[in-house]
């Protein structure tokens, strides 16, 4: 039986679950609280309570997927579980971030681009990156970007009146819905090329102002205030966020994996996650 070992699982990882599990996959997931251990049974997750020893469920894995977010000593996991190297797997994937490029004020990047991660959060993620690329493991670097989905998504916010639209010309993000983050992990898994890095988003970066409109438009309300970035109040995470501005491509997850998007830009994705009461 295929078994794959989720170290962090969270929503992403929540994703491909939903994929593996009715093929007949067993899927092990890790949590640092007890009590999520019965809502991931319910899902047909195996729970196992992090941190705790994992050699059983290591010596049971076929696939392991890590997406625990490192600090700066880099993965957590890797560093409290060293056995994590010697593991007998088929596969392992890892969940970075399209961040490890840095700023490139609106311009394109690629799996080419050299890594200049511009805050501390990218600079984790570049050594987590490498420490897994070291371990000598059949890995594979998932760079994704802004990630949505099902209970992620700007409806709440621009149905309350609290959602802002933010001005700073020349901004673009990359998006990816959570249902093609889990296509791509399992397109991965069918075709494996260690070593390799695959970008993760949607067709379309844009500048986060219209994808706000946009899901307006579809609740039938207006546009949400304009707000320029200068005089705006946001967290200092959020505002990290708008420190770099790119658009990043996705032809190798196309090309390389045969991956035709569930959801090609923000309209189809938001479309699909728009409310119906």
């Amino acid at each position: 039986m295929k078994t794959l070992l989720s170290l962090g699982h969270g929503y992403s990882a929540d994703a491909l679950a939903r994929l593996l599990i009715p093929q007949g996959w067993s899927v092990i997931g890790t949590t640092r609280n007890p009590d999520k251990s019965a809502h991931l049974r319910a899902k047909g997750i195996e729970p196992l309570l992090w941190p705790g020893d994992i050699g059983p469920a290591l010596a049971r894995a076929t696939h392991i997927l890590a997406s625990a977010a490192p600090d700066a000593a880099g993965d957590p996991f890797l560093a409290a579980a060293p056995q994590i190297a010697q593991a007998q797997v088929d596969w392992v994937g890892y969940l970075s971030t399209t961040g490890v490029y840095g700023d490139h004020q609106g311009a394109w990047v690629d799996e080419a681009t050299a890594l200049a991660p511009a805050s501390p959060r990218g600079a984790h993620r570049v050594l987590a990156e490498t420490q897994w690329a070291n371990t000598g493991l059949p890995v594979h670097i998932f760079r994704l970007a802004g990630i949505y989905g099902p209970g992620r998504g700007p409806f709440e916010k621009v149905r309350d009146g609290s959602a802002r639209r933010i001005i700073k010309p020349g901004q673009f993000f990359s998006r990816t819905h959570v249902d093609d983050i889990a296509q791509v992990l399992a397109a991965s898994m069918v075709r494996p090329n260690p070593g390799a890095a695959y970008n993760v988003c949607d067709n379309e970066p844009a500048p986060p102002e219209d994808v706000l409109s946009h899901a307006a438009a579809l609740l039938g309300l207006p546009d949400p205030p304009e707000i320029p970035f200068d005089q705006a109040e946001m967290t200092p995470m959020a505002r990290s966020f708008y420190s770099e501005s790119k658009r990043v491509r996705n032809d190798r997850i196309k090309d390389e994996l045969g991956v035709k998007l569930l959801f090609p830009t923000y309209r189809e994705g938001l479309a699909a996650l728009r409310p119906t009461e």
